[in-house]
């Protein structure tokens, strides 16, 4: 039995990893390498590779990956 593997871009990765912290999962000091826990492994090593790819470390923190948040004003 094969094993399907998606396949992430780095916006795809900011987009859950920003979901995440939005519904208090992980929290943006948490660093880069404790996204693990959320993927499959095979899915994880995919990520990784494209996070490196775009130059972030598994020891970066959280608020490093994910884009800045616009607040609307009121």
């Amino acid at each position: 039995m094969a094993t399907i593997t998606r396949s992430y871009s780095i916006s795809m990765i900011q987009e859950e990893t920003l979901q995440l912290v939005q519904t208090g999962r992980v929290s943006r000091q948490q660093r880069i390498y404790s996204l693990c826990q959320f993927f499959p492994n095979g899915e994880w090593r995919c990520i990784e590779k494209e996070l490196e790819e775009n130059d972030f470390l598994l020891r970066d923190r959280i608020i490093d990956l994910i884009p800045q948040e616009a607040w609307a004003s009121d």
